[in-house]
């Protein structure tokens, strides 16, 4: 498991989820996603509010989604441009990458 700086919570409903980091009462950081087929989601925002920014929380909730793709065996869509940033900073997460249809 990779180590951490927020908790990361992982929340999934029957056609889609999110990852999450509970603040402080009221604030949250959130990066939310939709299953497109079996074994494939797309990520459509990444959000984390202006005052919390910067203390890597974003990256925190992407790079666990990245280890649960890679443990469960997930492709990922990637339409957030933050995530698609996230992609192309690291090419070693090419081969989660499903493709567009």
């Amino acid at each position: 498991m990779a180590d951490y700086k927020h908790r990361v919570e992982r929340e999934d409903g029957p056609s889609s989820g999110r990852y999450v980091v509970h603040l402080a009462p009221g604030f949250e950081g959130e990066m939310t996603y939709r299953w497109v087929s079996p074994g494939v989601i797309a990520i459509d925002h990444t959000g984390v509010p202006p005052e919390y920014r910067g203390q890597g929380i974003a990256e925190d909730i992407v790079r666990k989604a990245i280890e649960d793709a890679r443990k469960e065996g997930i492709k990922i869509i990637p339409y957030c441009s933050y995530v698609v940033a996230q992609f192309r900073r690291h090419p070693e997460w090419a081969d989660l990458l499903a493709p567009r249809g």
